[in-house]
């Protein structure tokens, strides 16, 4: 809490007091009560310290919001402006000296709320010392009384002054400490309210009249998307109704699942009191039971994971031994043909076994995606340059087509590098004509002048058949004799990873084209994917 707003109860009665006190200054100087003991010895000057009093109290009343940007500074002056004006009056009037030096203790108290202690007790030492001073004026006929009387005034100003000081310094910790926690209150209560609004579970609050006064955005849409006006439970949903009322009256709950409208998921209602002692206010919770469903499908999916890449591991060790079987079987002189026909099956089913392996084992061990910003033109081009140098491709052609500006993108290089080279291997192994070269290109590009940064390889093969095409990313899935069904499913795996979108595309006039759609550099993804 700022000073401002803390001196702001204090400015406004110090003013108000302050305006009060000149009216008795005007009462004093003007007025018409004729005991001589209340008339002022110098008539002129009293009244011109009641009007100055007057104007001066106005003044700093309505400045008061003005001050309040400054408090210390302003009632540094106000306060030494009263200690002037009293002490000239009660020089003035000093039939009223009592009264006045009496009214300057709430002005300096007033101050010390505001200002620091060692100003507040300067100011009491300064009142003070007016006051013992005036006693020697010249024309000023005084007694030891009136001395000691002021210097018990001074101590109850200093006194006073520094009550007041520890009180203020109080009062303001004592404001900053409520609205520090009435800030963390609120910010804790819009966070409760964001956290219901977006749970998936849907949580409505129901009194005992059967309305509901609150409801998430799950419930709602597990109600159907009803209209908001709509608030009666018996009209929004009558079989919750039905169970609600049954639970309330005779403690029976009925925990099959129901479905609320028609459209939305199956839910299972679960009904509690908002407070121990509240029997009127019921919370029911919606919990959707497809939610539950997948999570437990994930989990399998999570265990069936860690099963399989434990059992490729274990398959290793035995496939490895038939395979160095199978090759020292093949290099002996008596194999007839027909034996040689059989060693070249087992071969060749050890080596589809053993793609599968390490397509498991790589899904298992798959480290999380370290995004880089790249330059696709370049690192296509750099991709044909290594694949070509590291395999022979004999009459097929790959080649980059590349565009004139830069094509930038975030990905992992690693991610990228081993998804555009299971697709490349497959378009050169499956998409050619029959007794042509394959013809695969990998393109870069945008998909237009504010689009996303586009990757494709694409072949002039004979494309793959709208059936086949649907299903081509889901694991285990092929065509091919000896295909393992896993190589288009890492790839899109690893999309996923990236933030990116592997999709395959038909080729018009014939071929095919595998798209990857990447994130442009300003939408970095999370490396934690």
């Amino acid at each position: 809490m700022s000073q401002t707003s803390m001196a702001r109860r204090e400015l406004y009665f110090l003013n108000w007091f302050r305006l009060a006190q000149a009216m008795v200054y005007v009462l004093l100087a003007f007025g018409t009560l004729h005991d001589r003991l209340l008339l002022p010895d110098r008539p002129l000057v009293a009244r011109a310290i009641a009007v100055s009093a007057v104007v001066y109290a106005v003044i700093a009343l309505l400045r008061t919001r003005a001050w309040m940007q400054r408090p210390v500074g302003y009632t540094s002056v106000a306060i030494a402006l009263d200690i002037a004006i009293a002490i000239t009056a009660i020089v003035s009037m000093p039939n009223a000296r009592l009264g006045i030096a009496m009214m300057l203790v709430l002005n300096l108290g007033g101050a010390a709320l505001v200002m620091p202690m060692r100003l507040s007790l300067f100011f009491a030492a300064m009142a003070t010392l007016g006051l013992l001073g005036q006693v020697f004026l010249p024309g000023r006929e005084s007694s030891g009384g009136d001395l000691l009387e002021n210097a018990l005034f001074g101590i109850v100003y200093l006194a006073s002054t520094a009550l007041c000081n520890i009180l203020g310094r109080q009062m303001r910790a004592s404001e900053e400490l409520a609205q520090r926690r009435g800030l963390d209150l609120a910010n804790l209560a819009q966070v409760n309210e964001m956290i219901i609004r977006r749970m998936k579970t849907g949580v409505l609050l129901v009194d005992d009249g059967n309305q509901v006064h609150q409801f998430n955005e799950s419930a709602w849409m597990l109600l159907g998307a009803p209209p908001m006006h709509q608030r009666d439970l018996g009209t929004l949903a009558p079989e919750l109704s039905r169970r609600l009322f049954h639970w309330r009256h005779y403690g029976k709950l009925d925990e099959t699942s129901i479905s609320l409208a028609e459209g939305v998921p199956e839910v299972v209602p679960r009904f509690t009191r908002l407070a121990a002692n509240d029997e009127s206010n019921i919370l029911i919770f919606l919990d959707d039971t497809s939610l539950v469903s997948r999570r437990a499908e994930e989990l399998t999916l999570a265990s069936l994971g860690r099963l399989s890449a434990s059992i490729a591991h274990e398959i290793r060790n035995p496939l490895a031994a038939i395979r160095y079987s199978a090759q020292l079987l093949a290099e002996s002189e008596d194999l007839v043909a027909a034996d040689q026909r059989m060693v070249e099956i087992i071969n060749n089913h050890c080596s589809r076994l053993n793609e599968i392996i390490e397509n498991i084992l790589q899904l298992s061990r798959r480290e999380r995606s370290r995004p880089e910003a790249l330059d696709l033109n370049a690192w296509a081009l750099n991709f044909v340059d290594e694949y070509t140098e590291s395999n022979d491709l004999g009459k097929d052609s790959l080649r980059a087509i590349v565009q004139p500006a830069a094509v930038e993108a975030v990905v992992d290089p690693q991610h990228l590098q081993q998804v555009v080279w299971n697709l490349v291997q497959n378009a050169l192994r499956y998409g050619r004509m029959p007794g042509e070269p394959a013809r695969v290109m990998l393109i870069s590009r945008s998909a237009s002048d504010v689009g996303p940064p586009l990757l494709e390889v694409v072949d002039r093969g004979p494309g793959i058949p709208t059936k086949v095409a649907a299903q081509i990313f889901e694991p285990f899935y092929t065509t091919h004799e000896y295909g393992t069904g896993l190589g288009l499913y890492l790839c899109k795996q690893m999309c996923e990873a990236n933030q990116a979108e592997l999709e395959y595309v038909p080729v018009a006039g014939g071929g095919s084209c595998f798209r990857i759609t990447l994130p442009p550099t300003a939408q970095a993804p999370d490396a934690g994917n």
